[in-house]
């Protein structure tokens, strides 16, 4: 499947996580309110938490399935993950941290793909500078360029525009899904905005304390039916 299927429960001290959803070659916005358990889903996808009992499976099949006692470690994880706070290396070039993207990678494969994505994020004249030394939108196509560099088979998005201004979140949501669709990649952005939902999602996922309490395009998710309060 080009896809992304999600089963996940987990128990935490004051919070549990109950959730099921699936998307096709999609970008998918996982939206609710704070401590919602949006941000500890991705998380587990990627391999960087441990659920109690579940399932993720992925193009290239389970990477995770606690009935079977398959759980592949990060690195197997064919995942592209964009923190909130990107993680870029402050000592390490433009190009130094897209290429630490593509660790297994044969050199020259490597390089070229590095190459390749420098050019469609932008990024040709930036490559020796370091990420002090670029706009927090630059630091943005940097963090995307690297997530994609292993062509993954879902790119996850932890809030990834909250520390930029109106203007500049419109034109990189805009790259964004032009890169998505060209691609076909299942992609799933962890957002607050609602505008930024509507704006960005083929779906919308509706987390609210640890559970799925509605899935569907953008405006059926996000509605509010006459009468009644927020979601």
């Amino acid at each position: 499947m080009n896809g992304l299927s999600v089963s996940l429960r987990s128990r935490l001290p004051g919070f549990e996580l109950d959730v099921s959803w699936e998307i096709g070659a999609q970008l998918a916005v996982l939206f609710g309110p704070s401590g919602a358990g949006k941000s500890l889903t991705l998380r587990m996808i990627a391999g960087l938490a441990q659920p109690g009992a579940g399932r993720v499976v992925a193009r290239e099949g389970p990477l995770l399935d606690t009935s079977r006692r398959v759980c592949l470690p990060p690195q197997r994880r064919s995942v592209g993950y964009v923190f909130q706070g990107l993680a870029l290396f402050p000592h390490m070039t433009v190009l130094e941290n897209v290429l630490y993207g593509g660790h297994g990678l044969e050199r020259a494969e490597r390089n070229a793909r590095a190459q390749s994505l420098i050019l469609r994020f932008g990024l040709g004249a930036l490559q020796q500078r370091r990420p002090g030394e670029i706009s927090g939108g630059q630091q943005q196509r940097v963090a995307f360029a690297r997530a994609l560099l292993r062509r993954p088979s879902v790119l996850l998005l932890d809030e990834p525009f909250s520390a930029l201004d109106a203007p500049l979140r419109r034109d990189l949501g805009a790259l964004l899904r032009e890169v998505q669709r060209d691609l076909g990649l299942p992609t799933v952005l962890v957002t607050h905005d609602a505008g930024e939902a509507l704006a960005l999602a083929d779906t919308v996922v509706l987390y609210d304390g640890g559970r799925v309490i509605r899935q569907g395009t953008p405006h059926e998710a996000l509605s509010v039916p006459a009468g009644c309060g927020p979601p």
